[in-house]
Order: C-alpha cells, then sequence, then structure tokens
C-alpha cells in the first residue's frame, strides 16, 4: 500500500444518509427489516433449488448465483450501517474503505456478467431451443459463473489499484453510508475532472454498453415469443419479464452514478440505496411471484418441513 497516502489519511468518517436522529431510527428498522427479509428470501431460492431436482436445471443455477450474489451486495455496507445508527460510530478506516470499494465492484461487475449470462440462456432457450441441451450445457453454466467472478475481481482490482494512487490530504467526510470512487475521489488533493472521465470509462460505459446489450436481446427474445401463442410462449414471456425488470432496477442506479460522477450527492445516495438495499431484496420477490415452478417448490419444501416437525417426537 502506498505509504505517503496512509500517512495522511488513516480514516474516513461516513456522513450517512441524514442528521436527523428520528430519521436514523427509521432508516434503522427499515432497513433492519429489508436486510433480514432480502437474506431470508434469497437463502430460500437458493435452498429451494438445491432441494427440489425439478429446478436442477441451467436457469435456476443461474439464479441461485445471482441470489448468492444479491446476498453479499446486501452484506459488504448494510451491516455497518445499521450498527453506526445504533452507537453512533460512523467512521472507517483506510483500509476498510479500500475493502468496501473492493466488495462493492466485486459484487456489481460479477453480477452484470452473471445478468448477461442470465439473457443468453433465456435467448438460447426461447430462439434457438432445438439446439438448447447442446449449447448450454451444465459446463457452460459453471464457465458462465466462473467468468462473471474473474470479471468482477479484475474490474474491482482495477478500482482499488485506482484509490491507491489517489492523494488523501484534506477533508475525510464521506457524504455516504459507504465509500465508493464517486464520492471518495472528490475527497482527493486532484483534479476531480480527470478522475470523473476515470469513472465514465472503467465503469459508466461499461455498464451502459451491457444494459444496451441485454435491452437488444430481450427484444429479440420478446419478439420471438410474441409469434408464438403458445402456453409455453406465456411462461417464456413470464420469465423474461421478470429478468428484465431485474436488469432495469440494477442498471438503471449504476448507469447513472458512474456516468454523471459529479452529479448530486442526494441523487447518488438514494440511488445508492436503492441498488444495494431495496434490489437484492426485489430479485427474489420478482422471480418467485412471477415464477409458478419456484412457488411450488417452495410449497412443496415448506410441507417437508412441517411433515418433519410433526414427524419429531415431542
Amino acid at each position: 500500500m502506498d505509504v505517503a497516502n496512509k500517512s495522511t489519511m488513516f480514516e474516513f468518517v461516513l456522513l450517512g444518509l441524514c442528521n436527523s436522529w428520528e430519521l436514523q431510527m427509521f432508516f434503522f428498522m427499515v432497513f433492519s427489516l429489508f436486510y433480514v427479509a432480502t437474506m431470508v428470501g434469497n437463502s430460500l431460492i437458493v435452498i429451494t433449488v438445491i432441494v427440489d431436482p425439478h429446478l436442477h436445471s441451467p436457469m435456476y443455477f443461474l439464479l441461485t448465483n445471482l441470489s448468492i450474489i444479491d446476498m453479499s451486495l446486501a452484506s459488504f455496507a448494510t451491516p455497518k450501517m445499521i450498527t453506526d445508527y445504533l452507537t453512533g460510530h460512523k467512521t472507517i478506516s483506510f483500509d476498510g474503505c479500500l475493502t468496501q470499494i473492493f466488495f462493492l465492484h466485486l459484487f456489481t461487475g460479477t453480477e452484470i456478467i452473471l445478468l448477461m449470462a442470465m439473457s443468453f440462456d433465456r435467448y438460447i432457450a426461447i430462439c434457438k431451443p432445438l439446439h438448447y441441451a447442446s449449447i448450454i450445457s451444465p459446463q457452460v453454466c459453471v464457465a458462465l459463473v466462473v467468468a462473471s467472478w474473474i470479471v468482477g475481481i479484475m474490474h474491482s482490482m482495477s478500482q482499488v489499484i485506482f484509490a491507491l494512487t489517489l492523494p488523501f490530504c484534506g477533508p475525510n467526510e464521506v457524504d455516504s453510508f459507504f465509500c465508493d470512487l464517486p464520492v471518495v475521489f472528490q475527497l482527493a488533493c486532484v483534479d476531480t475532472y480527470v478522475l470523473g472521465l476515470f469513472m465514465i470509462s472503467t465503469s459508466g460505459i461499461i455498464a451502459l454498453s451491457c444494459f444496451i446489450v441485454l435491452f437488444h436481446s430481450y427484444v429479440i427474445v420478446l419478439v420471438t415469443v410474441k409469434h408464438h401463442s403458445s402456453r409455453g410462449s406465456s411462461k417464456a414471456l413470464s420469465t423474461c419479464t421478470a429478468h428484465f425488470i431485474v436488469v432495469f432496477l440494477f442498471f438503471g442506479p449504476c448507469i447513472f452514478i458512474y456516468m454523471w460522477p459529479l452529479s448530486s450527492f442526494l441523487t447518488d445516495k438514494t440511488l445508492s440505496v436503492f441498488y444495494t438495499i431495496f434490489t437484492p431484496i426485489l430479485n427474489p420477490i420478482i422471480y418467485t411471484l412471477r415464477n409458478q415452478e419456484v412457488k411450488i417448490a417452495m410449497r412443496k419444501l415448506k410441507n417437508r418441513f412441517l411433515n418433519f416437525n410433526k414427524a419429531m417426537p415431542s
């Protein structure tokens, strides 16, 4: 680590979302409920897919990995924020700040590639159904997941290396509830315009490009589905609609934050809350409410659990 950087900046102060004690207690309760619901909801999806053999397919394998990433994305900063509301201790060490930047970009970068893999899976299933089994094999699914994590690691490493080169010598108040480059680099003692260009080129344009590719693929899929009026097509339409809702809710805030890194702090904080706290819980809600197979599998899992409890000796 750069010694000069660490000698001039030992810790940052996270200003959070507001200064009002009443609002902080309100956020504490709301975010605590959302965090617990996120962990429970996504854990249920993972357990259901593992336990039910009918869900042992490429789409649900990718969905399981998405749930794991969502739990990770919800956990990199939210527990600290919840704890800070109780203790009033809102500082974070320089190393802790870099760690948050690393994991944020690791999980978001991985999720972007995984969402593209899920889009590719649906494209092949609907547009080339006869070749689906030969193209989307278990080995290909594993390769797609591994590739998504590799891309996520490479992207997050580039962000951390960039952060390590920044000279911090002045204010140390981060106007957010976690560390991310758009807010941290504005504390650096260099021209933020150049840093903003770096953010746009390494995160903003990548996110926008991936979203355009995903949007194009889903348009092709939806056009294909429209020309088939069958029960299977209706199911495919429901699945693709759910996928696209997740894609839009995830990419929308990311594109805005990283394409306009010098935008309003209030807007950035609102969008940061959305994609780090709200989106991870929306994924299980969207997929379970719109997916009949998952709902049936969860009912079976609940009945199995209740029958097991009844069979237990009192």
